[in-house]
């Protein structure tokens, strides 16, 4: 049996986003997700980003911009004493047609394989139905960040409230 993990959408999990995330200045951490990050990581979990960037693709930035705004968050969340064991994404447009971009779940398998990740004892954590649509065609359980989503196993408000959910093993396999 492999480890437990939980995979963070980016944009609206992590960080705000009415505005597009092109560059680090534009990269602004919602409250408490440093706290959120290192509570899952002292619960044994690993701690993964997945998240679309399809403005690579588009042209709106490019992949060393992306990494900057990594660095930035990996920067910010470190202040809070937590990391993101691996950030994967996906630079194609979208409907490239690809296996990596969510709604696929090719990303979360890329790194459950790994990590050597039990799905089923992992979560998928996000704000769009793309993401719950990655996190059950990969078999965890998932969380919508949100107002509701019918087919999320929970909802929350924010990633706090949804590590709340983990932690209290509130949400059923």
């Amino acid at each position: 049996m492999g480890g437990k993990a939980v995979f963070l959408d980016r944009d609206g999990v992590i960080n705000d986003h009415v505005r597009p995330v092109n560059g680090p200045d534009d990269l602004i951490l919602f409250p408490g997700v440093g706290q959120s990050i290192k509570r899952l990581q002292d619960a044994g979990y690993k701690v993964f980003v997945v998240t679309n960037q399809g403005g690579v693709g588009l042209g709106y930035m490019t992949e060393e911009d992306l990494q900057q705004v990594h660095n930035k968050m990996l920067h910010e969340i470190s202040r809070d004493g937590a990391e993101i064991d691996d950030i994967r994404y996906c630079a194609h447009k979208p409907r490239a047609g690809c296996a990596c971009r969510k709604p696929e779940p090719g990303m979360i398998h890329d790194l459950a394989e790994k990590y050597n990740i039990d799905l089923k004892q992992s979560f998928m954590v996000g704000d769009r139905d793309f993401d719950i649509q990655a996190g059950r065609r990969a078999g965890t359980r998932t969380i919508f960040i949100g107002k509701g989503h019918a087919d999320a196993d929970a909802i929350a408000a924010n990633l706090p409230q949804a590590v709340d959910l983990i932690l209290k093993e509130g949400i059923p396999q």
